[in-house]
């Protein structure tokens, strides 16, 4: 750099740049430093008339030769790369970039300015003066300004080296994620072609798929481990079949040699089954001549001795309870009821093996030493599977069980069996209904023949939910058992009944652990339960039979009970369904009854739906399990002209007090099956007299929408303006109660 004016020596001020032989720097890229222009090295401070020295006119001659020839120096002049550069030159700002604070950086830039600033305004106002004296004072201030610019271009190189090492880093970067990139389009092009490859392997159809195999837990069971082979097998599926298919072959090969074994065996069987064949065939006719002489004997008797005898026999090893049941049941069928018909199921050899005494053994060293060994091997069992085990021993049933076919007249027979189950010394029921022939489907009709609900409440209050011995709570209580409800659907219903039936009775104030089965008790009990089940069966019978007419819009009426209703009645049923506790206890008109607990969750619930024109008159119907016994129970709700109901109207009061009050009138011929639809006919005959009885509104014009087709005495009576809703035969009219 050549001196400032004024300077007589044209002294220069040293170039700070640092000359090194070292390498050029690795982070520079070829392709930025291609793209960048030469630069000429300036200096500030040079005389006026633009004069240089030639010792520096020459080596910038050089440098700006040897740059252009290259085409590799950086806008900021930080590093030049040429293959074999004359001059490597490194500047001391590539170490400090990672060191300097660039925000300081750049209040020291803002800083420099400044002072720049304030010193070319110095510099111009004294020359403006013109005064030689202030030559010293403009000489300084130059230099000052001199050392400010070698500061702005020092941060300058830092900007650039920090600018080129941000690029730099964006195109490692780059590549990277390219890369990586192609690395993963690579895989997916890999993952779908092992994709496709494993479908085809997967369509793949061997013939050894139709040949079929034995199970995996036989397989490993039954086959020698040098075919299994467990420790490869169970972790290779290929090696299993292929296992799997040796001991099909061995097998095969087995059954085949004792296929020919069997044959020569047979051969010599059926020699001597010919031979004893002759022996017995001279014994025969004499057994039939002396059995058919004995056959009419015991059917004029009525004493089938041989199918006695058998039975008998067996009902030695029932327990006491089924025995107590198995006798009277026979004895009130033979006395009684010929249509009862008492037989005995199950496995007589398990029921004998329960009664066998524990054999005394003793056992060898080495079956003691195996016992060891077994035991050692297997795990210990959790405690939940010790419970469920538990659980198991205690709802255990015996092996044997008793059958009662109770017939009616139509042929149609209800089918009761009885188990015991012994830990627990309580009797169950199963039932099953059969018909003589096939029914009519009825959606509404599922839950009258379901063996949950058939035997519901046959005595008043015996719901078969919970036990009815007091010490099997203490019993549930050491396995987990909540209530023995849970294990109703397997074991069958625990009724009261049931209990009396087997002789057994369980004294609520008193708990005893061991209850002795009483034969009185069990015949007391007999004749009564058989009456009501018989009864039981007819009614959900013939219940069935009227739900299908009722889904179809049609209320059967018998010719007996055709003088209850008049010859013509307008309203007619449309809809008949069946629905859950939960829906009728939600409906607003049905609190009462619940209330008065007539409705609990064991009963029955229906709906019907009765219609007249614009007139909807909506029945919910609590059908209790003892019907025809005890009456349905209705509850109404009039859609006409708004809704009406007992709360508000006192003639739909009076319409539920002539189905629920007055149901006697409507029991018909005895048992009295037909009292539900004669029920729903008296709605429909009530509905007709509220609405022909209703008076004509004035506003409305055109002719009245009901008009009077009953005849009757007196529209209303009373301050309540109660309605003649009671039908008189044979008269034809309605009046009032």
């Amino acid at each position: 750099m050549r001196g400032h004016p004024g300077s007589s020596g044209g002294e220069r001020i040293p170039d700070l740049r640092v000359r090194s032989h070292n390498p050029p720097c690795s982070a520079m890229s070829s392709e930025s430093s291609k793209k960048r222009k030469p630069k000429v090295i300036r200096t500030d401070g040079g005389p006026a008339e633009g004069k240089r020295g030639k010792g520096d006119t020459d080596q910038e001659t050089q440098t700006l030769l040897w740059r252009a020839s290259t085409k590799l120096e950086d806008p900021s002049g930080i590093c030049m790369v040429p293959s074999n550069p004359p001059d490597v030159r490194y500047y001391s700002e590539e170490s400090e970039v990672d060191l300097r604070d660039p925000i300081k950086d750049y209040e020291l830039y803002r800083e420099t300015c400044q002072e720049l600033q304030r010193l070319m305004a110095e510099i111009q106002e004294l020359k403006s003066r013109g005064i030689k004296e202030n030559a010293s004072e403009i000489d300084e201030r130059r230099v000052q300004s001199c050392v400010h610019f070698m500061t702005l271009k020092k941060l300058n190189r830092l900007a650039h080296i920090r600018l080129k090492k941000g690029r730099d880093q964006t195109h490692e970067a780059k590549q990277k994620v390219d890369a990586y990139h192609l690395q993963l389009q690579n895989l997916l092009y890999e993952v779908m072609h092992l994709q496709k490859e494993i479908t085809k392997c997967l369509e793949f159809k061997s013939k050894h798929e139709e040949i079929e195999l034995v199970s995996l837990e036989e397989f490993y069971k039954e086959a020698p481990p040098e075919i299994s082979r467990p420790a490869i097998t169970l972790t290779e599926p290929h090696q299993q079949t292929l296992a799997r298919l040796d001991w099909e072959l061995e097998q095969r090969k087995r059954l085949a040699e004792k296929y020919k074994e069997c044959l020569t065996s047979k051969e010599k069987i059926l020699k001597e089954i010919e031979v004893k064949k002759e022996y017995l065939s001279s014994l025969q006719p004499r057994l039939n001549s002396i059995m058919q002489a004995s056959l009419p004997v015991q059917e004029y008797l009525f004493m089938p001795f041989d199918q006695a005898h058998k039975q008998y026999e067996t009902a030695r090893h029932l327990p006491p309870p089924l025995y107590v049941l198995f006798v009277q049941a026979s004895a009130y069928g033979q006395a009684c009821d010929k249509k009862l018909v008492v037989a005995i199921e199950g496995s007589v050899e398990e029921a004998k093996a329960l009664y066998k005494p524990p054999e005394d053994s003793q056992d060898d060293e080495s079956d003691s030493d195996a016992e060891e060994e077994q035991t050692t091997k297997r795990r210990r069992p959790t405690l939940g599977v010790q419970l469920d085990d538990k659980r198991k021993e205690m709802l255990k049933r015996h092996p044997l069980s008793v059958t009662l076919d109770l017939k009616c007249k139509d042929e149609n027979m209800l089918h009761l069996t009885f188990h015991y189950l012994m830990n627990l010394n309580v009797m169950t029921v199963k039932a099953k209904v059969t018909t003589a022939v096939e029914m009519t489907t009825a959606i509404s009709a599922g839950d009258l023949l379901s063996p949950d609900s058939l035997l519901n409440c046959l005595y008043p209050g015996d719901h078969g939910r919970k036990t009815p011995n007091p010490a099997n709570q203490f019993q549930f209580d050491k396995v987990g058992i909540l209530t023995l409800s849970d294990y109703v659907a397997e074991l069958g219903h625990p009724y009261v009944w049931v209990q009396k039936l087997g002789g057994l009775h369980f004294p609520k104030d008193q708990p005893q652990h061991t209850v002795a089965a009483d034969n009185s008790l069990s015949a007391s009990h007999m004749e009564l339960t058989v009456k009501l089940l018989r009864s039981r069966l007819q009614s959900r019978l013939a219940l069935h039979k009227q739900f299908a007419s009722l889904e179809h819009g049609v209320v059967p009426v018998s010719s007996e009970c055709q003088q209850l209703f008049p010859t013509k009645i307008v309203s007619r049923l449309v809809k008949w369904t069946a629905i859950p506790y939960e829906d009728y206890a939600e409906l607003p008109y049905t609190k009462d009854v619940i209330e008065a607990g007539l409705a609990e969750d064991t009963h029955l619930y229906y709906m019907a739906l009765i219609e007249r024109g614009t007139a909807k008159l909506q029945a919910a119907v609590v059908l209790n399990p003892g019907y025809s016994t005890l009456p349905p129970v209705f509850s109404l709700c009039l859609n006409w002209k708004g809704e009406r109901n007992s709360s508000n109207d006192d003639n739909i009061r009076a319409m539920e007090s002539e189905v629920n009050v007055h149901y006697k009138e409507l029991w018909g011929p005895k048992p009295g099956y037909q009292l539900l639809t004669n029920q729903l006919q008296r709605l429909c005959m009530v509905l007709d007299v509220y609405l022909e009885t209703e008076p004509h509104d004035p506003s409305v014009e055109g002719p009245k929408e009901f008009p009077q087709e009953k005849m009757c005495l007196r529209l209303v009576r009373g301050p309540l303006r109660l309605k003649p809703f009671k039908f008189n035969y044979p008269q034809g009219f309605f009046s009032h109660r």
